[in-house]
């Protein structure tokens, strides 16, 4: 067993917006969010009153003490008053990835029983589709629409803030959906002591300080940037500069105009920021860090991205969301880190690695027992079990390997998941896809790389008989799943390579490529 090299941190058993917001008051007109587009600010005192207020609007509205709102919406200075407010009044929340279709959606809110749903005026064709047939009562707009109420109202409320007593060890703070190490998305229930600990742990290694400005492009309902761009910085009493999504000439424009000093971003940002010319002639002299996560970062893309900004690396960390989500980072004052390496160990973090034989191997599956790791998965006792076991051991899938420095590197994934631009694409969802479609008799999909990203690959049996294009199987897929999900590659094959069990060979169809691309 591997534990951490730092002394141990105080378990912060207290509600998340007591965690981030404790101290709101003292930071008082200080900006806490600012909208990058408009320039818009609300200060940490603002901040904290509307979070009181909405929560107030929320319990008028019969919102209780353990009952689910669902978020659905990108990046805006409202987010954190939604999620705040929502946890105040004793709601879980379920953030939504804002580039889900009505049928993924719809799923979610059948799923996490929502009560409620809070989007924005441009997602309501969306939102109102997927409310069909679920626990919906109503929905609430962050901007304004006509016919919805707004945020705005409910921050608006008269009403008595709600006494709601939370027991952070219990209550679930955050439910995002993750499909873990296999198969659909399902709920990770996190609760209130999950992440507010968390963020205790990430303070270690990773130090913001209160005069700092962050750049906020990687979404907040992805427990990544929920964590480190949202309920990190907050609490820290930094201010956190929004984007509603990542657009290069935006996001180096934002960072010129407000003076960023810190950058959280995924592989992809990274390479941009390696390689594009759009980054000649930007003022980036007050970035002092970039840190990646969310996605394998290859060592060498970290290195030229460091040297062109003028910074002595590129960090990185590691996690997912059944961990809440990080249990490694290097440590942003390491002046030599390792190229390639994830970091080193989360304080109040144990870490395993099992080799195929179930005992603890130099390189081997990653097993992680800390107070980041979650309650469960909602309503999945099977799954919960498959994944932590008896002894409190949460097994990630990846594969690592530790240096004598105390470095981890990932290595490799059990699970066959694809990381595309840091987004989960399970290969079974695509494929049972496909297979809907009548000119096709067999498929599989495995992921490649493509520009230094993992994108998702088709390998499709057409129907004897059928002429079928790589445009007409990408056209079909795209149409029924959200766009970072797309099928980017397709190759037409004789037989799909399977097990006696049926189960497909994937290893193979990778093999297969390696050979093709040597």
């Amino acid at each position: 067993m591997i534990t951490s090299e730092f002394p141990p941190v105080e378990i912060l058993d207290v509600p998340i917006h007591d965690a981030v917001l404790g101290r709101a008051q003292e930071y008082g007109d200080r900006p806490a969010l600012v909208d990058g587009v408009t320039g818009k600010e609300i200060s940490y005192a603002q901040l904290d009153v509307m979070s009181r207020r909405v929560a107030a609007g929320f319990a008028e509205l019969g919102i209780r003490h353990g009952d689910v709102i669902a978020l659905y919406s990108p990046n805006t200075i409202l987010y954190p008053v939604v999620f705040y407010g929502a946890t105040r009044a004793g709601a879980t929340v379920t953030t939504v990835n804002a580039l889900y279709t009505a049928d993924e959606l719809h799923k979610q809110l059948v799923d996490s029983k929502a009560k409620l749903l809070v989007t924005i005026s441009l997602f309501l064709p969306v939102a109102t589709a997927a409310v069909e047939g679920t626990d919906v009562t109503e929905i609430f707009v962050c901007d304004a629409a006509e016919g919805y109420r707004s945020v705005m109202e409910l921050v608006a409320s008269t009403g008595p803030e709600p006494e709601v007593t939370i027991d952070p060890a219990e209550d679930v703070a955050v439910l995002p959906y993750s499909s873990g190490t296999t198969g659909a998305a399902k709920g990770v229930m996190l609760t209130h002591r999950n992440i507010a600990t968390n963020i205790a742990q990430a303070e270690v290694m990773i130090k913001v300080a209160e005069d700092e400005r962050i750049i906020a492009i990687l979404p907040f309902f992805h427990i990544y940037g929920l964590t480190v761009l949202m309920n990190l910085p907050l609490r820290l009493g930094a201010t956190v500069v929004v984007l509603p999504k990542f657009d290069l000439d935006q996001f180096l424009k934002t960072l010129e105009a407000q003076r960023i000093t810190r950058a959280f971003v995924a592989p992809p940002v990274v390479l941009a920021l390696a390689k594009h010319p759009a980054v000649d002639g930007v003022d980036l002299s007050a970035l002092k860090y970039v840190m990646s996560a969310a996605a394998p970062l290859d060592g060498e893309l970290a290195e030229a991205c460091a040297k062109r900004l003028g910074l002595h690396a590129v960090l990185q960390a590691y996690g997912m969301t059944e961990l809440s989500p990080g249990t490694h980072s290097v440590p942003q004052d390491d002046q030599e880190p390792p190229p390639g390496a994830v970091g080193k160990l989360f304080p109040s973090t144990e870490m395993r690695l099992v080799g195929a034989d179930g005992n603890d191997a130099a390189e081997g599956e990653i097993w992680i027992r800390g107070p980041q790791v979650m309650k469960g998965y909602l309503g999945r006792p099977a799954e919960t079990e498959a994944t932590i076991d008896r002894d409190g051991w949460l097994h990630t899938g990846d594969i690592g390997r530790m240096d004598d420095r105390g470095y981890l590197y990932v290595v490799d994934r059990v699970k066959e998941l694809i990381k595309y631009h840091g987004y989960q694409v399970p290969p079974a969802e695509l494929e049972a896809v496909l297979l809907t479609d009548e000119r096709i008799a067999d498929a599989a999909v495995i992921g490649v790389q493509s520009e230094g990203n993992e994108v998702p690959k088709a390998f499709v049996v057409p129907m004897p008989g059928v002429q079928l294009t790589e445009d007409d199987v990408i056209e079909y897929v795209s149409a029924r799943v959200a766009p970072y999900k797309k099928v980017r590659q397709v190759e037409f094959i004789e037989a799909v390579p399977k097990a006696a069990s049926g189960k497909i060979l994937r290893r193979e169809l990778r093999a297969r490529e390696a050979a093709a691309r040597e």
